[in-house]
């Protein structure tokens, strides 16, 4: 057998239904190397080694009892910090909720809990998921596995390095405006960003409401399709979740693409990216006409104004959502602090909020709050949402005609640490080839498709909305016939 931590979820599984392991010998061998290697990688705000072991130990109760709970029962996993629990803090990697346990559970988490999923830790993030390379989390920058001198992307850079080192079995993030497949892309791991409203986001904490959306990060698409399968599906706890059908994405992998049109967007292929990554992306087109797809050219020439779109509405939304967090209702307060009798009652919001919340957070929340300010709001806000609206129907007009679309996730591989955090513009335009997804409400994975100067690239897969099923198809297809996906980075643990 492998080596525990490298055992997918699938090969886990099996191997806990056979009684070849226990669930807590697979959780310590997670935890013995999460302890390891965080020193170096900072994937985790937080480990959880006494909370893991409980609930290892409680799922092989229930699996000699009978009473497993399914395919992830056993498994251990980690979640970006950014999910509410009442059992581990939960911070959004800042300084304003640097202690603040949650009264109530996210359903991500409540529903994982269900399925009998084991939690390692809390994994690090941009601070309130806003940054594009994990480098604005009040807990440190997170490296990337493959070179440490490198970021490992953002702002779900924590569950990408914590996947690519194989630390847990999967990982559950964010993705706003492409947080999930670009540090997939950049980490070498398989990252899907679900359509918006097929995953409750009751309990995340809202960076933009129009466009997050929660997905997993794994070793395989067929591990994304078991974990997408646990908590998918309407949540009466938000209005925004679909009441749309689940069907079984792990049964629905055909590993057939006879006769699957998959679209090329040339608009994706443009000017910045890099000829190494286009090289890459390309041969992995060409590997699916192998398989049988029928590749079609298509154009979405309203596409390379979504990432103006992104950063109109984005910011509106921030500033909305971080409101709450003033000092009185939310988070780190000056009240605390000595002589708090001298300050008003403005004086504590402002001191607060200074004090609690970075320049990232602080700039989206200007730049936000000047887009919706009175005479303005027309101009930017409401001008950007009819864009993103004619984005929408392209990319509904292209699904008339291909059944998924194909194109690079980033431009180029992971930077060095540092290289672009004191250049917003640069960070900014991090997310290019990803916010279309984002702004069009679609679903979109990123699966490794080889390795420029010894740094993965990903290629990405873009479905139409529910078309998870089909987007998945096409991945999974494509790792059963290459092993890019297999390979992981020498760490020493």
């Amino acid at each position: 057998m492998k080596a525990l931590h490298l055992l997918t979820i699938l090969e886990a599984a099996e191997a806990l239904q056979k009684g070849e392991i226990t669930s807590v010998e697979l959780t310590e061998a997670h935890l013995a190397r999460a302890e390891a290697l965080n020193g170096t990688l900072n994937a985790f705000v937080r480990i959880e080694p006494g909370l893991a072991r409980k609930r290892a130990q409680e799922s092989d109760d229930r699996r000699a009892k009978g009473e497993s709970r399914g395919m992830l029962e056993g498994i251990p996993y980690t979640l970006k910090d950014v999910f509410a629990t009442t059992d581990s803090i939960t911070t959004a990697s800042s300084h304003m909720l640097e202690d603040w346990l949650a009264p109530y559970n996210s359903t991500t988490y409540h529903r994982l809990n269900q399925a009998g999923a084991v939690l390692l830790g809390k994994t690090n993030t941009d601070e309130f998921t806003m940054g594009a390379s994990s480098e604005t989390s009040y807990f440190g920058v997170t490296r990337n596995p493959w070179n440490t001198e490198l970021v490992a992307g953002g702002s779900s850079g924590g569950p990408a390095a914590a996947m690519a080192a194989r630390i847990g079995c999967f990982s559950i993030a964010t993705d706003t405006g492409g947080s999930i497949r670009q540090p997939a892309s950049f980490c070498g791991v398989t990252g899907l960003k679900p359509t918006y409203g097929r995953v409750s986001r009751f309990g995340e904490l809202a960076m933009a409401s129009s466009l997050d959306q929660t997905g997993p990060m794994t070793a395989t698409v067929a591990d994304t399709a078991l974990v997408l399968q646990a908590i998918a599906g309407h949540d009466e706890l938000d209005a925004t979740s679909s009441e749309s059908e689940v069907p079984d994405y792990f049964a629905g992998l055909t590993g057939n693409l006879t006769g699957v049109k998959v679209g090329v967007p040339a608009e994706f292929f443009g000017e910045g990216v890099k000829p190494e990554v286009e090289l890459l992306v390309r041969a992995g087109i060409d590997q699916l006409k192998n398989l049988g797809a029928e590749i079609i050219e298509v154009s979405l020439p309203t596409a390379p104004k979504s990432l103006a779109v992104y950063y109109v509405i984005c910011p509106a939304e921030v500033s909305s959502n971080m409101a709450r967090y003033d000092g009185i209702r939310f988070g780190h307060s000056i009240e605390r602090e000595e002589n708090a009798g001298e300050n008003t009652l403005f004086d504590v919001y402002a001191k607060s909020r200074a004090g609690g919340l970075g320049n990232e957070v602080r700039r989206r929340i200007m730049l936000g709050t000047h887009a919706l300010s009175s005479g303005y709001h027309d101009a930017y806000y409401n001008q950007a949402a009819k864009v993103r609206t004619v984005i929408g129907q392209e990319f509904a007009d292209a699904f008339t005609k291909v059944d998924v679309l194909v194109a690079p996730v980033s431009p180029h591989t992971a930077f060095k640490v540092g290289a672009q955090i004191s250049d917003p513009l640069a960070m900014y335009k991090e997310d290019i080839l990803a916010a279309p997804v984002n702004v069009a409400g679609l679903p979109g994975m990123s699966i490794p498709c080889g390795f420029a100067d010894g740094l993965p690239v990903g290629m990405q897969i873009i479905g139409p909305r529910f078309g998870e099923q089909a987007v998945l198809n096409v991945g999974d297809a494509y790792q059963r016939a290459t092993d890019f996906h297999t390979q992981v980075p020498e760490l020493s643990a």
